[in-house]
């Protein structure tokens, strides 16, 4: 080895869902939205001669219109280059402690990569033989805690009084709710953020809002935590946010119709499917998300995911402890879901 690697920050990398390139596939393994953004969206004229212009660093017509549709204050609200962005931005600002960030041993798995990368010591709280969280489990010391609602992969979601039980018993340390599926079904921890100066909720454009390609995302709290987060970021790169994902962003807020219509059709088509692969044999958590969760009676995971990558049909397999049976399957539209559905008979 080098000596030069000495001073290298090694770390294991998060890996996302895999990008097919091949054409005539049905893709279920990256939970985008199977819809396409809103037409006004897609009609929305841009002045290509700005793209020669830095962006508004603060994205301020894309905060001000986030703000109001929430109900907010604009200084409530900060924007970054996707979800991820933001949590990485949430992450160097909040969890600065010597005690241990705390998140679930099953969910997002982007934040014990981000814990190893920042340095950050972390414990890792098992949910329970039913995927489910304890929030009597985090009524411990500790430098913070993160967790995702609906939480993923499994898409279980809890009620605003779970959250609100966490946060109160852990106000001396930053909370911070990830949301990036609440629109599916989910019961957002939005009314708390008065009430608690602790809460952090993140929000994306990835999932409900058809827009993974543009790297939107948000999170809303207290002023003050705003600024902390704005502090980092400009420290850090002041310009996160390009022009097109400004304009179009608040574009996709202004079509509030479309996003309802579409969050509704993956809802229903969500229901639709659970209940035809349950006379199966497959099995799945109350999924609050656009995807579920499921394994079979019989088959192994590893097998189907083989076997539907096989036909051009990509789903999520995890090669874990205590999910390594499960598959994530995104919810694409009726027509996907009903291909699906005849070769998993076919395969049963």
């Amino acid at each position: 080895m080098a000596l030069w690697e000495n001073n290298v920050r090694k770390v294991v990398p998060y890996v996302p869902g895999e990008q097919p390139k091949v054409k005539d596939i049905i893709k279920l393994n990256t939970n985008e939205n199977p819809y396409g953004p809103s037409k006004k969206v897609l009609d929305k004229a841009m002045e290509l001669e700005r793209l020669k212009l830095y962006p508004d660093p603060a994205a301020t017509d894309l905060v001000d219109t986030i703000a109001k549709y929430h109900g907010l204050k604009s200084n409530q609200v900060f924007v970054g280059v996707g979800s991820d962005n933001v949590l990485a931005m949430a992450f160097m600002t909040f969890f600065n402690s010597d005690k241990k960030l705390l998140f679930p041993d099953i969910t997002y798995s982007f934040y014990d990569v981000w814990a190893e990368l920042f340095g950050i010591p972390y414990e890792q709280i098992p949910v329970d033989q039913d995927f489910k969280l304890r929030a009597e489990d985090y009524y411990v010391e500790n430098g913070g805690i993160i967790f995702p609602n609906p939480n993923a992969p499994t898409g279980i979601a809890e009620p605003l009084s779970f959250v609100e039980d966490i946060v109160k018993n852990n106000q001396d340390v930053i909370v911070i709710v990830d949301e990036a599926y609440v629109d599916f079904g989910g019961e957002t921890a939005l009314p708390l953020i008065d009430k608690y100066d602790n809460l952090l909720v993140v929000r994306t454009f990835s999932k409900s809002r058809s827009m993974a390609g543009l790297r939107i995302g948000y999170a809303m709290g207290n002023e003050k935590l705003i600024k902390y987060l704005n502090d980092v970021k400009y420290s850090y790169n002041s310009y996160t946010m390009n022009m097109p994902s400004i304009i179009l962003g608040k574009e996709s807020i202004l079509d509030d119709e479309y996003f309802k219509d579409t969050v509704a059709k993956v809802i229903d088509t969500r229901e639709w499917f659970k209940e035809e692969i349950e006379k199966l044999g497959f099995s799945c958590p109350p999924s609050a998300a656009n995807f579920l969760f499921i394994t079979h009676n019989s088959l192994e995971a590893k097998y189907i995911f083989e076997k539907a990558k096989e036909n051009k049909i990509f789903v999520r397999f995890f090669d874990k402890p205590r999910i390594n049976n499960h598959l994530r399957v995104t919810i694409g539209t009726r027509e996907e879901m009903e291909v699906f559905l005849e070769f998993l008979k076919k395969l049963v």
